[in-house]
């Protein structure tokens, strides 16, 4: 491509809709100037960028958010190579630590609105930290190309000017790659076994009862309880009601969570525990779960991306970040297919390393298991003290085995240590801490500050300051943990768009999938499944180490991108085979 060419050719293409459907392209080049806009009408927008996409140097499509716009272009065979998704975009941007003008960011609230999901469904708990924007039901961004093009440049003006612009840029990059992965992957599906699943459920539960009864296995395992407790009416899914239930039996507990119900010797204890176990499996993917999600061999969840303020995915529907390791051999490569599945070792750990540059923690897990690495250093005796004291140290647990064995952590890895504990310095404080590319904490919230200003009056009890000192050291350890979970986001949405572009440049295979969702996803790998640190592939048997091979690659060039030549690695466990592996 000549020089004269290159510099005509959009390096963006803002694209915006009126209500009536019609849509309109404003092309902005490398030098900042724009063109025209370019109205396309309703019928011909998916070849209008189809087009685009076919010629030598493809635009980034920049558009309100991907779930309002590429559903439907998947749909007509339509893919799109790059976007940069201002929903995500200002999410992160309004909030970075990185950008030093954010006035113009906070003003346009609009762009605060959630995701473009269905409206009947709510946003999922995530496991560690609250979702973003809760409550899918809410207005989302707008859609018209004025809206679109005014919020695109008030970002394209916070990143130059911004403290790292480059960081930013490949932050802002990767978080809009993982935008178009969940859309593909939802249009693609996930093979899925009914049949399976079916099976797996009547192995632990007993036989599909009618009308919405409890299984067979749970009401024997109700039974054993209430025997037990010696109270045959006894409530057992009504947690109030339950402990009520255990109190009377002299069971002395606070609450019926799991953790402390292990704690107690109870005839009634360990079938409780059973019972409470199939009844999360009924409830969160039993038989009603198949007949809800599994279409035609294929379970189509909702990814949220960016839906947890550290940057991890939620999940909107369906529950994919969910899914027991028990019901993995449903998930079943179609005839003529094979699943290549991959996960990373102790991911957040080696991502502490490569921050901080602690050349010895690196070490540790320099071509083997890091935990196994920290016992051979000499610091805990036991692999499973290796875990204890590596996950206190990024949680900021303080009692138990981890917090006896972190104290040994600051002697063997003193700059990853002062890392994690500088960032719980700052959290204490009330401050904010950032990942590595750029993605900054919440501010603690007003009860917090409330806690913190009652403390310091003079006329604070000890009950106050207790109530502050603690608050204090919760948000110390959320900030804790922020920073690495946060990076670890980052290295995994680099890993799926580093995939994501490999696997488009295969070329196809036969045979098609006889379930296929499209031309798109004809006769060629792609991607189904991804949870933090794992991906699933669907690949034509033929290509299938080939696929591997380029997991393997792009998990290589996801650190190298993020951090450079680190002596950290990032190995994977990479499994082909016809089913997932429960294990």
């Amino acid at each position: 491509m000549s020089e004269t060419t290159a510099q005509k050719a959009p390096r963006w293409s803002v694209l915006g809709r009126d209500d009536d459907g019609a849509a309109t392209v404003i092309d902005v080049r490398a030098d900042g100037s724009r063109g025209e806009p370019v109205p396309v009408e309703p019928h011909d927008l998916t070849g209008f960028i189809a087009r685009r996409e076919r010629s030598a140097s493809p635009p980034r499509w920049v558009w309100s958010d991907a779930p309002s716009w590429y559903p439907q272009l998947l749909a007509t065979g339509v893919r799109v190579e790059r976007c940069h998704d201002l929903r995500l975009s200002h999410a992160i941007l309004r909030r970075s630590e990185l950008v030093r003008e954010r006035g113009a960011l906070l003003a346009a609230e609009e762009w605060d609105a959630a995701p473009g999901l269905e409206a009947e469904e709510a946003p999922e708990d995530s496991a560690l930290f609250e979702f973003e924007g809760a409550g899918a039901a809410a207005p989302t961004v707008p859609h018209d190309p004025e809206s679109a093009s005014a919020e695109f440049e008030r970002q394209l003006a916070a990143i130059s000017s911004s403290a790292d612009p480059n960081r930013l840029r490949l932050l802002l990059a990767a978080e809009s790659a993982g935008a178009l992965v969940a859309v593909e992957m939802r249009s693609a599906g996930v093979p899925w076994d009914a049949a399976e699943h079916d099976r797996l459920l009547r192995e632990q539960l007993g036989p599909r009862p009618a009308g919405g009864a409890k299984p067979a296995k749970m009401l024997a395992l109700a039974d054993e309880v209430r025997a037990a407790l010696a109270q045959p009416e006894a409530s057992l899914d009504s947690p109030p009601k339950l402990l009520r239930a255990l109190k009377r039996a002299g069971i002395d507990v606070e609450s019926t969570s799991q953790w402390e119900l292990m704690e107690i010797e109870h005839p009634a204890i360990e079938p409780l525990l059973r019972y409470k176990k199939l009844s999360r499996l009924l409830t969160a993917n039993g038989w009603a779960w198949i007949d809800e999600w599994v279409r035609d061999g294929r379970y189509r969840p909702v990814y949220v991306p960016g839906g947890v303020v550290t940057g991890r995915w939620a999940s909107s529907g369906g529950g994919a970040l969910q899914v027991p390791r028990g019901l993995r051999p449903a998930l079943r490569a179609d005839p003529g297919w094979m699943l290549v599945s991959a996960d990373v070792a102790q991911l957040e750990p080696r991502v502490l390393a490569a921050m901080s540059g602690d050349r010895a923690m690196a070490a540790a897990g320099s071509g083997k298991d890091l935990y196994s690495g920290i016992v051979q250093s000499g610091l805990v005796s036991t692999r499973q003290e290796a875990k204890f004291a590596v996950l206190g140290a990024m949680y900021g647990s303080t009692t138990g085995d981890s917090g006896r064995l972190v104290p040994r952590l600051r002697r063997g890895f003193p700059a990853a240590m002062r890392l994690v504990d500088r960032a719980a310095e700052v959290g204490e404080q009330g401050g904010t801490v950032s990942t590595w590319l750029g993605r900054s904490s919440p501010v603690p919230g007003a009860e917090w500050t409330e806690t913190q200003s009652l403390a310091s009056l003079p006329s604070a009890t000890p009950r106050d300051e207790a109530r502050a000192c603690r608050a204090a050291r919760d948000f110390g350890r959320f900030t804790r943990n922020f920073v690495v979970q946060g990076t670890a986001a980052e290295w995994a949405l680099a890993w799926l768009a580093e995939l994501r572009l490999r696997l488009a440049a295969m070329p196809a295979a036969a045979p098609a999938p006889a379930t296929a969702s499209g031309p798109v996803f004809e006769y060629r790998p792609h991607l189904v499944f991804f949870l933090h640190d794992e991906v699933i592939v669907h690949a034509p048997s033929e290509q299938a180490q080939a696929v591997a091979d380029a997991v393997r690659a792009s998990a290589e060039a996801a650190g190298r991108l993020l951090f450079g030549e680190t002596p950290v690695d990032f190995p994977l466990d990479v499994r082909v085979a016809e089913r997932a592996s429960k294990e």
